[in-house]
């Protein structure tokens, strides 16, 4: 049996990872993890009130995330994980440890179509005004798979497993 793996769906908020994530991780018969659900209520309350957060705000955030990875992996479960990811520093502590069970799927969608598809959203703590933010922190990833977020989803999810397996 090969080792198990970590899907992370990154890329800006908007961008569809959850939807992806879900439908990928149905898909491969793997549990789904939503990176928003492991904020601290301080970083959550923070984004609500329309201020981005800065690395020291990320930091916890992103130490619970890596552990959950080591503990899915050691556990020998391959898992789907929603995280936004978006500067090259948060990627690698994401896969600290784990280094290459590890790989990242970009959603790369342009500014116009984020942002609609943002403003269509009803009761989420990011508002479409925070979207200006998460485009400047981007850093594109060198090393994931790109895929463009103007297909529809079960495409992209069949285009992915042809690449991955």
């Amino acid at each position: 049996m090969s080792a198990p793996q970590a899907l992370v769906v990154m890329g800006v908020s908007g961008a569809g990872k959850t939807t992806l994530g879900q439908s990928l991780a149905e898909r491969l018969g793997w549990p789904f993890f939503e990176g928003d659900d492991f904020h601290p209520p301080a970083n959550l309350a923070k984004m609500a009130e329309g201020q981005p957060l800065d690395d020291a705000d990320r930091a916890p955030w992103l130490a619970r995330l890596n552990q959950l990875l080591q503990d899915q992996l050691s556990e020998d479960t391959s898992l789907v994980l929603a995280c936004s990811a978006l500067k090259a520093e948060y990627r690698a502590q994401l896969r600290a440890g784990v280094e290459s069970q590890v790989r990242f799927i970009y959603l790369k969608g342009d500014y116009a179509l984020i942002h609609q598809r943002m403003q269509g959203r009803v009761g989420h703590f990011m508002s479409p005004e925070m979207l200006e933010s998460q485009f400047s922190a981007l850093e594109v990833p060198d090393d994931a798979l790109v895929v463009d977020v103007v297909q529809p989803v079960p495409g992209i999810v069949a285009s992915l497993i042809a690449r991955l397996l």
